[in-house]
């Protein structure tokens, strides 16, 4: 299948809800946020746009600094991963290749619902061993794909 490389056109209403579900699953093993942001193309530096996304969403305001973004320019196939500061701070620097790595290869074979399952996954897991799911956890960020220009 073609997709059309629109963010708000390139998953089907059934393929957001899928990939809702897989960032509420993450979200279930720790206290970190997790969102995606969709853009037609990355056309700066990966990580300062990334940033710049990051804070427009108003990720930064998390209780215990625990944001992650997943980043992906439809166009010119780019993914980039980050966290906040909390996360940031404890973590070795390349703690997200192995996310992105994953996602990638995904991508590469049309898989992308898939690709973006598994990294998701993966942050969660990832996370939950810096900062564990706790009863009263309460969910910051919305779950919700983001998708347009910011």
């Amino acid at each position: 299948m073609e997709r059309e490389l629109h963010p708000k056109k390139f998953f089907t209403k059934e393929e957001d809800s899928q990939i809702i579900r897989a960032i509420q699953k993450a979200e279930k093993a720790t206290s970190g946020e997790l969102r995606i942001h969709l853009i037609k193309q990355i056309k700066k530096d990966p990580m300062r746009e990334a940033v710049r996304i990051f804070k427009l969403l108003g990720m930064h305001k998390t209780k215990q600094r625990n944001g992650c973004l997943i980043l992906i320019g439809l166009k010119n196939k780019k993914v980039v991963v980050i966290g906040d500061k909390g996360i940031n701070d404890i973590v070795r620097n390349n703690f997200w290749d192995d996310v992105v790595a994953v996602m990638i290869e995904g991508f590469k074979k049309d898989k992308f619902v898939e690709g973006l399952e598994r990294g998701i996954l993966m942050i969660g897991e990832k996370l939950k061993q810096y900062f564990p799911y706790a009863t009263d956890d309460v969910n910051e960020l919305s779950d919700e794909i983001s998708k347009e220009e910011l």
